[in-house]
C-alpha cells in the first residue's frame, strides 16, 4: 500500500526534491506500513519557498479580490470532484476511517468557496468627517505561513490557504510530519484551478523547519494548529520580530448535560466529542459534567452505545474507529488510562487494545469511559488526545459553571437543555471561544473558529479570518484649505 508522491516539496508550481534533507517516513497507522518516503526541508528548501512567495505576491495582490477568488472557487470545484481519492490519501496519512475522510474534502472546498466569494465584499470603510472624508483600505499582509496539525491534514490546510490567498497573500505551508502527503495534493489541485505559481508552497519537516519559517525576515504572519507548547514556541518567535500570528491551539472542553436535556441527543453529543476522529480532536468536549438526576440513564445508554462501536480497517466504510496517528501518541493515551484507574476514576468500558485480525501492528485503543471522575484527576486535567471520556457529576448550575471554566484552556464549551433560558444563560458564562447547544464539533466555514486563555489567539474561517490575513491602512482626504498656524 504505497502513496509516494512525485517528491517531498512543492515550490513555485512543481515539485521539489532535496535528498539532503532528514528522513522522513510516512507510516500507515493501522499497519505500521511505511507508505512514503519523504525528506525535511533543508535551508535552500526554506528559502526558495519563500522566495517564490515573494516573488508572486506583489502581482496577485493587485488583482481584483473577484480574480482571486474565482481560482479558489475552481479549485472547490476539483477537491470535490477528486473527493473519494482525497479521502483515501487522508485515510492512508492519518489513520481516520474512510466513513469520516470521505467529507475531509468537502470541508476544504467549503472553505474555498465561501472565501472566494466572501472577499469581493471584504471592504474597507468611509468615514464622513464634515466636509473632509476618510477611508480605510484593507490590504494584505505578504507572505505567510502556515503550519499544520495531523487530525484533519487538508481541512487544515485549507483553511489557512483559502482566506490567506483571497486577501492577496502568498502561503507557504508545513505539514505535520506525521501526515504530509494531502498538502501536496491541494498544492497540485491550486495548480490546476490556475494559481499563479509561486502563491502557494509546501516544505516538509520537523520542528526545526517550522521554526525556520516563523522567524524568517520575509515572513509577515504565522497560522499555526497545534498544541499548546507548540504554540508557545512560535509564539515567542514571531513576538521577538513583531509578526502577526493565529494560533489554534489545545483544550479540555466542558460538556454539559443538565437534568431535562434529551438523554439519546447527549449522549450521541458526548461520543461526538469524544471519539470522532480517534478521539483526535483539538476541541473535544472530553469532561463531560451530567447532572444528577440523569446521569444513571445517561450512563447506562452512553455504556452501551460505547460497546458496539467498531473498530477495525479504517478503509472499510462500516468501520466508526480507526488506530491512533503513532506509537507516541498510542502510548500517551495508554498511560492516560493507567493513571485515571491509578487515581480512583471508575473504568466504564473500554481501556484496552483490540486484537485484530490483520492489523496486529496497528495503533488501536478501545473508546473508553471513565466515571466517578474528580476535578483533580488528571484524566480531568490535561489533555488526552484519544478516545477517552472523562464524566464527572454536579448538582447545581453556578456550580458546574465555575468548575467548567477551572482550566488554562477555553478552546471549548457544550451544553444539552430543553430549557433555551438556561443555555444561553450558560453559554455566555462559560469562559471558551467555541460553543455548543444541543450538539457538539459543529464547526462551519461561516463562523469563527478558536479558544480563549491558552488555547489560542484570533480566529480560523469565516470573515474573521479575512480580518487577520489583512492590515489597515487608513487615509484621510481634505476637501478644503490646509488650516496652519504658521
Amino acid at each position: 500500500m504505497k502513496a509516494q508522491p512525485s517528491a517531498s516539496h512543492y515550490i513555485n508550481g512543481a515539485y521539489v526534491e532535496d535528498d539532503h534533507g532528514q528522513s522522513l517516513e510516512v507510516i500507515y497507522p493501522a499497519t505500521g506500513e511505511i507508505i512514503a518516503h519523504l525528506h525535511s526541508a533543508t535551508p535552500n528548501i526554506v528559502e526558495r519557498a519563500i522566495g517564490a512567495a515573494c516573488a508572486a505576491q506583489e502581482k496577485w495582490a493587485k488583482l481584483k479580490p473577484v480574480e482571486r477568488g474565482r481560482i479558489l472557487r475552481r479549485a472547490a470545484d476539483i477537491l470535490r470532484e477528486r473527493h473519494a481519492q482525497l479521502a483515501r490519501l487522508e485515510t492512508l496519512d492519518t489513520g481516520r476511517v474512510i466513513q469520516e475522510t470521505l467529507a475531509d474534502p468537502a470541508v476544504a472546498a467549503n472553505a474555498m468557496e465561501f472565501f472566494g466569494g466572501a472577499v469581493a465584499c471584504f471592504y474597507g470603510d468611509y468615514v464622513d468627517l464634515g466636509g473632509p472624508f476618510g477611508y480605510v483600505r484593507r490590504e494584505p499582509l505578504g507572505v505567510c505561513v502556515g503550519i499544520g496539525a495531523w487530525n484533519f491534514p487538508i481541512q487544515i490546510t485549507a483553511m489557512k490557504a483559502a482566506p490567506a490567498l483571497a486577501m492577496g497573500n502568498a502561503i507557504v505551508f508545513k505539514p505535520s510530519e506525521n501526515t504530509p502527503l494531502s498538502a501536496l495534493a491541494l498544492a497540485e489541485i491550486f495548480t490546476e484551478a490556475g494559481l499563479p505559481d509561486g502563491l502557494f508552497n509546501v516544505v516538509q519537516g520537523f520542528g526545526d523547519v517550522g521554526e525556520a519559517l516563523v522567524s524568517h525576515e520575509m515572513v509577515a504572519k504565522i497560522s499555526v494548529t497545534g498544541s499548546v507548547s507548540t504554540g508557545r514556541r512560535a509564539s515567542g518567535l514571531a513576538a521577538s520580530k513583531l509578526k502577526h500570528i493565529t494560533m489554534e491551539l489545545g483544550g479540555k472542553s466542558p460538556l454539559i448535560v443538565f437534568d431535562d436535556a434529551d438523554v439519546k441527543n447527549a449522549v450521541a453529543g458526548a461520543m461526538m466529542a469524544n471519539f470522532y476522529a480517534n478521539g483526535q480532536v483539538c476541541s473535544n468536549g472530553t469532561r463531560v459534567f451530567v447532572q444528577d438526576g440523569v446521569r444513571e440513564r445517561f450512563l447506562e445508554q452512553l455504556t452501551e452505545r460505547t460497546k458496539k462501536v467498531r473498530i477495525g480497517d479504517p478503509l472499510d466504510p462500516e468501520t466508526q474507529m480507526g488506530p491512533l496517528i503513532n506509537k507516541a501518541q498510542h502510548r500517551k493515551v495508554l498511560g492516560y488510562i493507567e493513571t485515571g484507574k491509578a487515581e480512583g476514576a471508575t473504568l466504564l468500558c473500554g481501556g484496552g487494545i483490540p486484537r485484530l485480525q490483520g492489523f496486529d501492528c496497528g495503533l488501536f485503543v478501545e473508546p473508553t469511559i471513565f466515571a466517578d471522575a474528580k476535578d483533580s484527576m488528571t484524566i480531568a486535567r490535561e489533555e488526552i488526545f484519544g478516545p477517552v471520556m472523562t464524566v464527572l457529576s454536579f448538582r447545581h448550575e453556578d456550580d458546574v459553571i465555575r468548575r467548567a471554566n477551572d482550566t488554562e484552556f477555553g478552546l471549548a464549551a457544550g451544553v444539552f437543555t430543553c430549557d433555551l433560558s438556561r443555555a444561553h444563560r450558560v453559554i455566555a458564562e462559560l469562559q471558551a471561544g467555541t460553543c455548543w447547544i444541543n450538539t457538539y464539533n459543529r464547526s462551519p466555514v461561516e463562523l469563527p473558529f478558536g479558544g480563549h486563555k491558552q488555547s489560542g489567539i484570533g480566529r480560523e474561517n469565516a470573515l474573521a479570518a479575512l480580518s487577520h490575513y489583512s492590515q489597515l491602512k487608513s487615509v484621510y482626504v481634505e476637501t478644503g484649505n490646509v488650516v496652519n498656524p504658521f
